[in-house]
């Protein structure tokens, strides 16, 4: 079993995480389960999904995929 040092940086504790442990990116998913603290990784495609639910539509990724588009309205007065 590996063995990882915990260490203060200012009002924060970190974790030095041995080379076969590291991750990609700036960022991971952190999680608590009992005395557990887990951490993932944050993908950047769909596959943490379908392995929750399994395989997801075509079309629903192609629309999560897609830019959202923003209709600017006028405001509304209150007193009209």
């Amino acid at each position: 079993m590996e063995i990882a040092k915990i260490f203060k940086t200012g009002r924060s504790q970190a974790v030095r995480l041995p080379k076969e442990f590291r991750f990609e990116g700036d960022q991971v998913r952190i999680r608590r389960e009992g005395d557990a603290v887990i951490l993932e990784p944050i993908s950047s495609d769909w596959n943490w999904l379908k392995a929750l639910v399994g395989p997801v539509d075509e079309d629903f990724e192609a629309a999560v995929n897609e830019p959202q588009k923003f209709e600017i309205r006028d405001a509304m007065d209150p007193d009209a």
